[in-house]
């Protein structure tokens, strides 16, 4: 936008992408007021069981450093170099996620980074924040935002357009939209669910290996763990909400502590609140939500989480709303116009959206179960070695996503599906030599047959 200075622009949701957004907005002049139904997170501590570890990877920090704000971020980050899998033996074993330097992902506590974020905002005299400020709706009709001030209980209104609305995935925005018929949610709710538990430092220090994403897979369910800053591992229990082997089943202390001593006898140890937290910290649901359209004319905007939530497998949330950011920044650029800059958003985003939203649901059944799979592993370290024979050709899909932000999500998908048949092509042909490796020319002839270079 060329006419930034003193366009004022509301943000409802002050969250990981709202903060984000307000200060790219403005670096260009735009006056920025954020409405967050949440008290100030620098003055509050953290709601215990709903953070489930933030992964940030390179389309985030692509985006944190277009904000210019990423030398911040960094104190914050632990490095992980791939999966620590524990088997019910108690054998752990490192999978790499990438085979170079800087192909690693960073865990990241969510109230830090928010912390961080409206810091950053706030530096800029053009952008404010409300804080306990609950959105009631909108009157698209009317031009008008409903919201309703925490402390003294009064209702108002503000002029609505423009607006962008970045309140997550039970956004009260895109249900407003939703409830007059002005856009159509779909939310797809997986049957398991999650709970947050706390593994404590041991003398001080960190009683897992600090610098891995620790998981351990058991088929239907898992246990996972992320480093925190503090010595601490946030580990989350995902589980089927119903059925012998789910939540609905561990009614009480004794069948939680059944349940784990069976499937995770040697994270037990680690587990000293084990049933206190399971019983307090809440149980929180896992889905998708699919919204379309992503706008209504040029006044209101749905953007990150409140347009295609998706589910944590992929650690890809976060990382897609902060590159939704990045790539709004970009075509304001190339329009003066909201409405048209509001629909090319979304003709942009949409196809990867939805390409990261089926990716990270598949990458649930890969961490829960195909980890320990011989086969898994072997075309693991199949795809690993093409890589590098042919790295202007074949990258693995995981490795498209969380280390290429040059490649959109969608397309990740497409070749990651034409490369899965070709490891799967190769390793078949391989046959009882499979140890030795497929055939090198064998090998090269496909990739330069089905895949073109990467621009």
């Amino acid at each position: 936008m060329r006419n930034a200075a003193g366009t004022t622009v509301n943000i409802i949701g002050a969250g990981l992408a709202g903060a984000l957004l307000a200060v790219l907005l403005a670096r260009r002049g735009f006056a920025v007021t954020l409405y967050e139904r949440r008290p100030d997170p620098r003055q509050t501590r953290p709601e215990r069981g709903r953070s489930i570890n933030l992964a940030l990877a390179a389309r985030g920090i692509r985006a944190l450093e277009r904000a210019r704000v990423m030398e911040r971020v960094w104190p914050l980050a632990i490095a992980m170099r791939g999966r620590m899998v524990h088997e019910r033996s108690g054998a752990a074993a490192l999978q790499p996620y990438g085979q170079r330097e800087h192909e690693v992902i960073y865990s990241v506590g969510r109230a830090d980074l928010n912390r961080v974020l409206i810091e950053e905002a706030l530096r800029h005299a053009n952008v404010a924040v409300r804080f306990n400020q609950q959105c009631l709706g909108v009157d698209a009709g009317g031009n008008r935002l409903r919201l309703c001030d925490g402390a003294s209980r009064e209702q108002y209104e503000l002029e609505l357009a423009p607006a962008i609305a970045t309140d997550g995935a039970g956004s009260a925005v895109r249900a407003s939209l939703a409830a007059a018929g002005l856009v159509t949610v779909r939310e797809q709710w997986l049957d398991h669910d999650y709970k947050e538990l706390t593994v404590p430092p041991r003398d001080g220090a960190p009683a897992l290996e600090r610098h891995a994403l620790h998981i351990w897979p058991r088929g239907g369910f898992m246990l996972i763990a992320l480093p925190n800053a503090d010595a601490t591992f946030t580990a989350t229990l995902f589980l089927e909400r119903t059925g012998a082997a789910g939540f609905a089943a561990l009614d009480g202390g004794a069948a939680v502590e059944k349940f784990f001593a069976a499937e995770f006898p040697d994270a037990v140890p680690l587990l000293p609140r084990l049933v206190t937290e399971f019983k307090h910290h809440p149980q929180g649901q896992l889905g998708t939500v699919h919204t379309a359209p992503w706008h209504v004319e040029g006044k209101l905007l749905l953007l990150g989480d409140a347009a295609h939530a998706i589910v944590p497998f992929h650690g890809q949330g976060m990382n897609a709303a902060f590159e939704d950011c990045r790539v709004f920044d970009e075509l304001l650029d190339r329009h003066d116009d909201w409405e048209r800059l509001f629909a090319d958003f979304e003709r942009t985003r949409r196809p990867n959206t939805e390409a990261i939203a089926q990716m990270a649901l598949e990458n649930y059944v890969e961490m829960r179960d195909t980890v320990l799979d011989a086969r898994f592993v072997r075309l693991k370290g199949l795809a690993m070695a093409l890589e590098r024979r042919f790295p202007d050709r074949f990258i693995p899909r995981y490795s498209m996503v969380m280390f290429h932000p040059e490649i959109p999500y969608a397309e990740a998908l497409r070749r990651g599906a034409v490369q899965a048949q070709l490891l799967d092509e190769l390793d078949r042909g391989a046959g009882a030599a499979a140890d030795a490796g497929p055939d090198p020319g064998r090998a090269e002839q496909l990739i330069r047959e089905r895949l073109a270079p990467i621009v």
